[in-house]
C-alpha cells in the first residue's frame, strides 16, 4: 500500500487488491490557500465531512460519505457515524493491511468507533488542526485504538497555515523518527510488531 499525503486531511492511496493498482482518495477538499490538486482520477472517492468544497474527481468514481459498509473493487470499505452531523471515521482493508482515518475528530471516540477502528494495522490522525486533537489527547486516541503505525495528518502546511507544527504530537507520544517522507509503502510483513511507529509525511 502507497500512502501519500495530499494537505489537511487529505490522504491518497494505492493500494493492489488483486491483479490492477486502485487509488483510493480521503477528504480531498479544496483548501482556502496553498497548493493543492484541480482534479485527481481516483477509483474511489471517500469523504469524512460530506462532498461539499471537494474538488473535481473525474473518471466517475465510487464514493462513499456516509455510515455503511461496502466492498468496491476488492475494498472494504466501513465507515461509522463521526461526532458531529454529516461527519465520518473510516476504516479500509486491502492487501491484508487495515487503515483507520478519523476526520476532523477532536472528541474521545464512541464505543460504534471504536468497534470500526480498534486494532487497525495504521492510522491517520489528525494533530494540529484548530478542530482536531491537541497533542495529548491525539495521544490518548492512538492508545486506545493501538495502530502498528501512524500517520499524523492535519498540521501546520501551506494549506494550514493557522494550524500547530507535528512537532508536539511527536514529542507526546515519544517519537524518535522525524524526517518526513514524500511517500510511504506499506506492507503487513514490514509493520512493526513492538513498538508503535510515527511516519511522518511532507505534503506532497
Amino acid at each position: 500500500m502507497h500512502i501519500s499525503w495530499l494537505g489537511t486531511t487529505a490522504i491518497k492511496l494505492q493500494t493492489k487488491p488483486f491483479d490492477k493498482d486502485i487509488i483510493i482518495v480521503i477528504d480531498p477538499y479544496k483548501p482556502a490557500s496553498g497548493s493543492f490538486p484541480r482534479s485527481l482520477t481516483p477509483d474511489i472517492g471517500l469523504y469524512t465531512r460530506g462532498e461539499k468544497n471537494s474538488i473535481t474527481l473525474s473518471a466517475n468514481p465510487y464514493i462513499l460519505a456516509t455510515p455503511g459498509e461496502i466492498d468496491a473493487k476488492g475494498v472494504l470499505i466501513t465507515t461509522a457515524e463521526g461526532h458531529e452531523e454529516n461527519t465520518t471515521v473510516i476504516r479500509i482493508d486491502t492487501e491484508g493491511l487495515s487503515l483507520g482515518h478519523l476526520g476532523l475528530a477532536k472528541k474521545p471516540l464512541t464505543e460504534k468507533q471504536l468497534e470500526v477502528l480498534t486494532g487497525v494495522d495504521i492510522l491517520c490522525i489528525a494533530v494540529g488542526h484548530p478542530d482536531s486533537y491537541d497533542a495529548e489527547a491525539a495521544v490518548k486516541a492512538v492508545n486506545t485504538i493501538e495502530p502498528r503505525v501512524v500517520i499524523p495528518m492535519a498540521f501546520k502546511s501551506d494549506n494550514d497555515k493557522t494550524a500547530k507544527p507535528v512537532d508536539s504530537f511527536l514529542k507526546e507520544i515519544g517519537s524518535k523518527n522525524n524526517e518526513p517522507e514524500k511517500k510511504v509503502i506499506l506492507k503487513k510483513r514490514d509493520l512493526p510488531q513492538e513498538e508503535t511507529e510515527v511516519i511522518v509525511l511532507e505534503k506532497e
